[in-house]
């Protein structure tokens, strides 16, 4: 297939010839409208720029300088939009004010909706209107987990994904040079976000309905798309490929071999059978071959082996982001040579030599390393030397796997624009002082997030989302804001009421009494992590249900406490910051914020505002702010609460509408791929209730404490089966196996 520019195709045009859909597009502008009516038939002649775009290649053929459409082909699928109700309120004013905005080229628009307004839905008929793919940037996890969620659910037959830090902890390689303390870089990767990172580029790069929702991880290097491309391995039913060759390509992806047990990324050979289970994909695959010739491509479940669906063609690709292919391995070990001489020259001109001795060591290991492996620990470090970018340049990141015109949608723009800013500068210092002291090489300086001026640069179409919005993004859409003030469901902003902070908890206890009993759920927010786990534990001593919320908890598991508070296993929620921005939590009634005077972050007319807004989308809404004086910040939160609460007023009384609470369904949890109903397991011969017990040895109450202890004792189970197997006590592995398979099936009482 061959492109030619537009220019050459109007001077110099061939007689038939493909292209695709962005040079076709920039041919349009040379030609007037009376042209533009030639060129298209009637059947296309309603198509607008931007659903141009979706088809992937246009097929033309010139006569005298006029250019005639033969055939317009597409492989892309349309965004559709699944919703039970329609756009109400302020939704469908704000839903064509940003669609016309795009479309009339405006680069940054602010949607202005306060909680419960239904931003989420209006976002999802922006972008079904304009059919463009997605960046969705949320700034933590717990709300891109539900902004997933909900997309998900919004458009079922695209491809919505999750992009996410895959650490659930990481402590950073850093040195203390007052103190000549190194700290290596430790960290505990979550499989199954790494999985679903892995997803969201794959999608990204074989379809075009794609939504990413992303947190700011999306702005840090993980690798060049071209390469990730190049690497890719796309096969078709009846082909002719070299068994070895086959198998040589998915080693060089990163795939390892395992006859045994078939894990994700990883590949296993019986016969004429290659099985793989893609890095990024919860079912696994199927190659049957009969010799050198692919008979047939299926995919199977990998624990049963059942057959989901036989294919024609599929893309394998690989199992980690970082892939080279300009630069081979040789090539890359005499750049890195070449740098760290010239380091260790600096240093020994210096006087370093411990320095120097450390950098030369610590980078030959390295060197030897990537010769023999083709791989290392710490390998993004060497990242603009294995993908041949000159020094100082910008990494590739995600937002380079999505191709331009896309859609930008920063969401809590007043939290997630400032975390953004503030990424580059604290990564700069640690790394430089890791350089300085021989560590690292130069080259890991540009293992970096993305300046903001660069992301500014790559962001395309942005609009930014909040409920109050930042001086930033105000001044960027020039002060013209889309307002979205008028809920769907006609609620109106609940009041917020003051109460003492002298005796605030014994108030509390009685507002939670009362809350408790109307089967009405709360949130309680408090200003440290200790707090919110001292008040749960006394909360918890007085018969309350009751679990806490703070970022030391486990990305996924943020969003299975939510989904619990929903479902009504427990009925207060206690936390610091994650109980702001965006959580939509229609069960929740009341929402408490204790020393709501202590001016600052946590307390500022933002933070209250937002905190508050937890309680917008129940009519039996109640707000307690606990402050023995009025700040700045309560007195501007309760004025624009006020503001809030006179136009809905007017707009329900104009209107004649009746209030009602917003009506959700509870989500299922981010990794959705379930196994076919499992046949009933064996008992084990050893009694249950030795399994069963809490082995901590401590009794508590409550349908959380229950949960709590369960997922204690699975995760305990789960390592003595694994001692068990190692230790090559199989029968007593088994049982543990059938054991801890019952309680995650919900046997658990009957297992006791």
């Amino acid at each position: 297939m061959h492109y030619f520019s537009p220019f050459s195709i109007l001077h110099s045009p061939p007689s038939s010839f493909l292209l695709p859909p962005s040079s076709f597009l920039r041919i349009l502008y040379y030609f007037n409208r009376n042209s533009f009516q030639e060129i298209f038939s009637k059947k296309y002649l309603h198509l607008n720029f931007f659903e141009l775009q979706q088809y992937s290649i246009f097929k033309l053929r010139t006569s005298n300088s006029k250019i005639t459409i033969l055939k317009i082909r597409t492989t892309c699928m349309q965004f559709s939009l699944k919703a039970n109700y329609s756009p109400a309120g302020d939704q469908p004013e704000a839903i064509n004010d940003l669609v016309n905005g795009v479309r009339n080229g405006i680069r940054n628009q602010v949607l202005l909706g306060v909680t419960g307004s239904g931003k989420t839905f209006t976002m999802a008929n922006v972008i079904q209107q304009l059919q463009m793919p997605t960046l969705i940037l949320s700034h933590n996890k717990t709300l891109a987990g539900q902004l997933f969620q909900e997309f998900r659910e919004f458009f079922p037959e695209n491809a919505v994904e999750y992009f996410v830090s895959f650490y659930d902890y990481y402590q950073p390689e850093a040195y203390i040079p007052s103190t000549d303390t190194f700290i290596a870089k430790t960290s505990l990767i979550n499989d199954e976000i790494d999985r679903l990172r892995l997803k969201a580029t794959s999608s990204l790069l074989s379809r075009k309905d794609v939504i990413i929702v992303a947190s700011v991880s999306c702005i840090y290097g993980i690798g060049s798309p071209d390469a990730y491309l190049a690497s890719s391995l796309k096969i078709h039913k009846n082909e002719t490929i070299e068994r070895r060759t086959l198998l040589l390509k998915l080693t060089d992806m990163q795939y390892t071999r395992n006859d045994i047990s078939l894990q994700r990324a990883t590949f296993r050979v019986k016969g004429d059978v290659i099985e793989v289970q893609p890095a990024y994909e919860e079912s696994a695959l199927r190659i049957e071959t009969f010799g050198d010739q692919i008979e047939a491509i299926r995919i199977i479940s990998p624990v049963s082996g059942k057959v989901v669906t036989d294919l024609d063609e599929i893309t394998i690709f690989p199992a980690k982001h970082y892939m080279t292919t300009g630069v081979t391995i040789d090539q890359a070990i005499a750049k890195i040579n070449e740098e760290l001489q010239m380091q260790l020259e600096l240093f020994r001109s210096q006087n370093k030599l411990v320095e120097a001795q450390r950098l030369e060591q610590r980078t030959h290991y390295d060197m030897e390393m990537l010769k023999e492996v083709g791989y290392v620990n710490g390998i993004e470090n060497y990242s603009r030397i294995l993908d041949g970018r000159p020094a100082g340049s910008r990494p590739y990141t995600m937002i380079d796997f999505l191709k331009q015109p896309y859609l930008t949608i920063i969401d809590e723009s007043h939290v997630s624009m400032p975390q953004i800013q503030g990424m580059y500068n604290g990564d700069r210092a640690r790394k430089q002082t890791l350089v300085d002291h021989g560590f690292r090489l130069p080259c890991a300086l540009d293992n970096r997030p993305l300046r903001f001026h660069e992301f500014e640069s790559l962001a395309d179409n942005v609009i930014y989302v909040s409920a109050t919005p930042g001086d930033y993004e105000l001044k960027k859409s020039g002060g013209v804001v889309v307002e979205q003030v008028i809920r769907p469901t006609f609620l109106v902003d609940p009041p917020l009421v003051i109460h003492p902070a002298a005796n605030q908890v014994d108030d509390l206890i009685e507002e939670l009494r009362k809350t408790v009993e109307r089967n009405e759920r709360a949130l309680v927010t408090t200003l440290t992590k200790k707090m919110s786990e001292d008040l749960t534990e006394y909360l918890e001593s007085l018969d309350f249900r009751v679990r806490y919320l703070h970022s030391e908890i486990d990305t996924l598991e943020r969003t299975d406490i939510l989904r619990d508070l929903r479902k009504g296993e427990f009925d207060i929620l206690i936390g610091i910051n994650l109980l702001r921005e965006g959580l939509d939590l229609p069960e929740v009634a009341f929402v408490a914020i204790l020393d709501a005077d202590k001016e600052g972050f946590l307390r500022s007319t933002r933070s209250l505002v937002q905190t508050s807004g937890r309680a917008a989308r129940n009519i039996n809404g109640r707000i307690i702010l606990y402050a023995d004086t009025i700040t700045d910040s309560i007195q501007k939160a309760i004025d624009e609460s006020t503001r809030r609460r006179r136009k809905q007023l007017t707009y329900n009384e104009e209107h004649g509408t009746q209030p009602r609470s917003v009506q959700r369904k509870i989500d299922e949890s981010i990794s959705r791929y379930q196994e076919s109903a499992p046949e009933e397991l064996l008992m084990a011969a050893e009694s249950a209730p030795a399994y069963g017990k809490n082995r901590r040895g401590k009794q508590k109450t409550g349908a959380t404490s229950k949960k709590s202890d369960s997922k204690t004792s699975i995760a305990e189970l789960e390592k003595e089966m694994i001692a068990a197997a190692k230790n090559l006590e199989f029968e007593k592995a088994a049982r543990l196996r059938d054991m801890i398979s019952r309680m995650k099936n919900g046997h658990l009482d009957s297992a006791r």
